[in-house]
This record gives structure tokens, sequence and C-alpha cells, in this order.
């Protein structure tokens, strides 16, 4: 913060008049991330002709490709977040990030799914954003191959429980409801 007063040109004596000066430093280079997430989602052209798991995958690698710069820093970072005080803005911040990401994949659902595919990207997310603070390979590259094995996962997973659901649809039509029912309530909850 010093070095960015002095770059402003202001004070560096400033930097004692933010009472959480380590915590709004952090929620301004997320706030600066996820704006420059948007303006590039807005520029369109990189995500026109994607898949929606290959949206996710390539928007959730463009945002973590910002904190590579600070990579040595970042476990700092994320230990600020976590501080009590500091999680209910980074949790909104992190919600924020999320809807914007299934919202350009092309989610534009509001029922129960609309929670737990957050959750999955959320999770997806915060691993491959782990997973890097160790990663030493030249740019990220087992980074990024992580990030699209978990992609990969969670879209499989979700092609798995529609086909049971299939299954349940088809073997109820000769069993009655009682199979699909059963299959309904394992896999939605």
């Amino acid at each position: 913060m010093i070095a960015g007063a002095r770059d402003a040109g202001v004070s560096p004596a400033i930097v004692g008049s933010f009472p959480r000066k380590d915590a709004a430093l952090v929620e301004f280079f997320m706030d600066e991330c996820l704006q420059k997430l948007i303006d590039r989602i807005d520029s369109g052209e990189e995500l026109q002709n994607l898949a929606p798991s290959e949206r996710i995958s390539k928007l959730v690698r463009i945002r973590l490709e910002m904190q590579a710069p600070y990579i040595s820093k970042w476990p700092q970072a994320l230990s600020i977040q976590a501080h009590p005080s500091n999680i209910p803005t980074s949790f909104k911040q992190r919600a924020i990030l999320l809807d914007e990401i299934w919202h350009t994949a092309g989610d534009e659902g509001s029922d129960i799914n609309w929670y737990v595919k957050r959750t999955v990207v959320g999770g997806i997310y915060s691993t491959t954003e782990i997973y890097m603070l160790t990663d030493s390979s030249p740019d990220f590259r087992d980074t990024w191959s992580f990030l699209d094995d978990r992609v990969k996962d969670a879209f499989d997973f979700k092609k798995t429980i529609q086909e049971a659901q299939y299954l349940a649809e088809a073997v109820g039509a000769g069993m009655g409801n009682s199979l699909q029912g059963f299959v309904k309530r394992v896999f939605q909850g």
C-alpha cells in the first residue's frame, strides 16, 4: 500500500488511515479482478464458440491467471480473506464471481440447481486456486490441466445423474413410479 501511495503521488502516511489496510487491499484486488473478468466477457470474442463446460474452465482460468503474478503472496491473501471479520465480504465477492461465471456459461435458472451449480463451481475454483499455490510447472500448466479435469468430472457427474433419471423414467413406466421416485430423491435431494 505504501508503494501504491507513492505511485499515486500521495504521502505514504495515508496508509495509516485505513483501519483494515490488509483486508482492504485484498478486497480491492478481488473487485478489480472481477471487473477485468467482466470486461473480457463483454468483449465476447474468446468465449463465443465454447460449450458451457469449456466456458467455465476458460473463465476460472482467466480469473486465476490474474493472481499468478502474486502467487508467492497469495497464501497470505487467502489467510486475510479467511479472518472472521473479513469472511462476509470475501463470501460476497466469491458469490458474485461464481454468479458471473455461471451466467456467462449460459445458466439462467433460478431453481434449487442454481445453488448446486454455484457450489460445484465454487469447489472447482477453490481447489484449483489451492492447487495453483504449489504448482511449479511452466506457466501453471499442471494447474490448468487440474482445472479442466475438475470441470470435466463435474459435467460427467451431471450426465450420470441425467442418465439415471432417464433409466428410472423408462423402468418406471413398467414398474410404476416407485423406482423413479427413489432415484429422484437420491439424486435431487
